[in-house]
Order: structure tokens, then sequence, then C-alpha cells
């Protein structure tokens, strides 16, 4: 809103300073401090308003944690936190007419309804389980396909596949290739760095290769979109670790998205330019913004845990960040961290299923393993066997926390050496 009063000022009535909104730079980093700020301010409040009404955690189970940190008492639900701080400063400087605006604040709404309708049930209705795994399932799918769609059919999803910057007369001057439609996307550590899921086609000939390409492009946003909000969920079991983890990818997505909104970098870096992703940088710094507010109250010991609303969303948006910039295959690299806890998960699920014979993991998720003693796990599965058994001491979730934000750093760093690398 205040994008469009202080465009009006600067046509209309040429007031001075109005014309900084132009900046993403400046719209950005107003984001993010608004957001920082309002999720503090507003955290605050809701944590003592969950207090009061009692809605807090009453099913955590301390026989899991070696040092008995009680997590019993505490306020959940508090995803809304992140929602809140993230959307009011999108609202107040992005630009609304945005199609990527506009899906990521769809995104945001969507996934947190599915959250919050879980720890609803889990915290209302004292169901431990929540909502039915597949109903869960089906409304992120869902989400991921009308993704694809509106990438696929609106006017507004362009791309320049070749940028050239040039010297001309003592000027640089950037020359682009038509916009067009595509549904090329990166491919990391490769010199040839692009794909075209149409070209996996090419044997339907034209125009079903083109066709097909989409269908397919339409369903692996289906799938990045339900897997990486699962990775999420799963990744939010110790205070801070989903939190401070997301807050470091969507800061190097940010990155992509900064350097693929500007037509001079693209044509340095030889990527594609993908006109209007400045908004999704505006999002983002707003995303990241909100989720260091956050973790003011949930680092340990937590004040408050995100609960489904928040880990569902933050995976979300992070997928939804990652298609819509053309960088979905960095994904395995990036969230590393949310790759390998959802393989322990997994990993549970066919142990249970083969007759708890072995498994890779003493306990899933992955971040549970560093602090389940291996005597612990042959005491509840003494005919069982595991590949890791990890005879050194137990760590404090704090440690493992720090860790695993170290882990994501190097990640991070790995995936932004892939514009250089390739």
């Amino acid at each position: 809103m205040l994008y469009y009063l202080f465009e009006y000022l600067q046509k209309s009535q040429n007031f001075p300073g109005a014309g900084v909104f132009n900046y993403v730079s400046f719209r950005a980093v107003t984001a993010a401090i608004i957001a920082l700020v309002v999720s503090i301010w507003f955290g605050n409040w809701f944590i003592n308003y969950l207090k009061s009404k009692n809605i807090v955690e009453t099913q955590r189970d301390e026989k899991t944690d070696p040092y008995n940190t009680s997590k019993k008492g505490v306020p959940t639900m508090g995803g809304i936190i992140i929602i809140t701080a993230t959307l009011i400063p999108c609202l107040l400087i992005g630009k609304l007419h945005s199609v990527y605006m506009l899906l990521l604040i769809a995104t945001t709404l969507i996934l947190g309804c599915i959250g919050f309708a879980d720890d609803y049930i889990k915290t209302f209705k004292k169901r431990k389980d929540g909502m039915k795994p597949w109903v869960k399932l089906a409304g992120q799918l869902f989400l991921g396909i009308v993704v694809g769609l509106t990438l696929r059919l609106s006017p507004a999803v362009v791309i320049n596949e070749n940028v050239e910057v040039r010297i001309e007369n003592d000027k640089e001057v950037v020359v682009k290739s038509d916009d067009v439609k595509s549904t090329r996307t990166t491919i990391p550590f490769i010199k040839n760095h692009d794909l075209n899921y149409a070209d996996l086609f090419k044997w339907a000939g034209e125009p079903w290769m083109y066709y097909l390409g989409w269908g397919f492009f339409v369903l692996l946003t289906a799938f990045i979109v339900a897997a990486v909000s699962n990775g999420s969920n799963l990744n939010d079991g110790m205070d801070g670790m989903a939190a401070g983890n997301s807050a470091i990818i969507a800061l190097t997505l940010g990155v992509f998205a900064y350097i693929s909104s500007n037509a001079v970098m693209t044509g340095h870096l030889n990527l594609m330019y993908i006109p209007g992703s400045e908004e999704v940088v505006v999002f983002l710094t707003a995303f990241v913004g909100a989720l260091i507010g956050y973790l003011w109250y949930n680092s340990f010991p937590a004040q408050i845990f995100m609960g489904d609303t928040g880990s569902l969303t933050i995976g979300g948006i992070i997928a939804v960040t990652a298609v819509i910039i053309h960088k979905e295959l960095l994904l395995p690299l990036l969230c590393g961290i949310f790759l390998i806890e959802i393989l322990s998960d997994i990993d549970v699920k066919i142990f249970l299923k083969r007759g708890k014979k072995h498994r890779i993991w003493k306990k899933g998720p992955f971040h549970d393993h560093f602090r389940t003693s291996y005597a612990e796990f042959k005491n509840k599965w003494p005919n069982s066997t595991v590949t890791f058994k990890g005879e050194g001491p137990l760590q404090h979730e704090v440690k493992i926390t720090i860790r695993f934000w170290i882990v994501t750093i190097m990640l991070a760093a790995l995936t932004l050496l892939t514009l250089k690398i390739r």
C-alpha cells in the first residue's frame, strides 16, 4: 500500500524522497526491519495471550531428552507470529499486483491454514496425531499444482533466456532476448547449466514436447512443495532449529532472486533474467526478518513453539520461491538438512515395515539420533541393529541446533558457489 502511495506522490506531486520506493534494495531492507520489529512486538503479546488462554504444549515426552529439558506448558502455534510478521511488510511496501508476490502470499496463507488446522486438532481436540496425513499431503499437492499452473498460464511470468552486457560508446548496454515462457531451470555445477524440461520429451515431437514439459513442471512443483514443506516440519524438533535453518536458506534464495531480477548481473553471470522477481526479494527479506524476530522467543529455552502452522508454511515458502526463480534443482543441496530429515523418517518407516531388523540411524527424525544412546536403542529394540551407533557422549539440543545451523551455512555457501562453478 505504501508503495502505491509513494509512487503517486512521486509522479503527481514530485514529493522529495518518494523515489526511494523504486529501489528494491531500500524496500527489501525496510521489509526486513518492519518484519523483525513486528515479530518481536507481536510475539510478546501473542505468547502472553496463549498463556492466558492455556493454549500450551501438553503432549511432550521428556523421556526423549537425555537432559530432561521440560517442554510442557510452552505455548504452541507460534507460526502465526512468523506469518503475521512476514505479511505485514509485504502488504505495506510490496507490489501487490505482482504475480510472484501474490503467489508467495497465497502460499503463506494456504499452508498456514493447513498447519493451523493440524495444530488445532492436536491442541484443542487432544488428538496427538493431528490431521490425517493424507489430508495434509493433499493440501500441499493442491497448492503445488496451483502454483505450477499459475506460472504456466500467467502472461506476467516470463524469462529472458539470454542476456548480454556490451560496452558501446563507453557505456554499459544490456541486450536481452525476447520474453518467453519457459520450463528451463538451472543445473548446479554443470558448464551448460540450463535444463529445459521440454527436452525430456523430444520423442513426442512438437508441440507435444512442450505440453508434456509443462505438465512435468506442474507435477514436479507439487512434489517439491510437499517434500520441502514436510522436510521443514520434520526439522522442527528442537528450540530454534527450523527457524534458524530456514532463515539461512531463505537468505540464500534472496541472493539468487536479487541476481535474477537484475539484468546486468544475469548478463555477467550468464544466468536467465526473470523480470519482476525483485518482489521475491522483498518477500524473502520480510520472511527472514520474521524468522529472526521469532528466534528472540524460540531460542533455547523456547518460550513458544511454531507448530505445524509455522513449519509447513516456511517449507512451502522456500519451495515456491525456488520454483519461481528456476532454482528448484538446487534445493537438495541448499536444503540438505531437510533432505536428511526426510530420509531418516523413511528409514523409520522401512524399519517398522520390514520386521524391525535394521535401520541406519538410532532414531528419527535425524536430529533425535544425536540425543539417543545406542544402549537406549538396544533396550527398545534388542533384536535390531543400527548402522551408525554413535558411541560418543550425547549432545544437548543447543549444541545440536547450532551445529545444524553451521552445516546449513556450509550448504548455503556451496549453493552460492554454483553461480561461478559450473
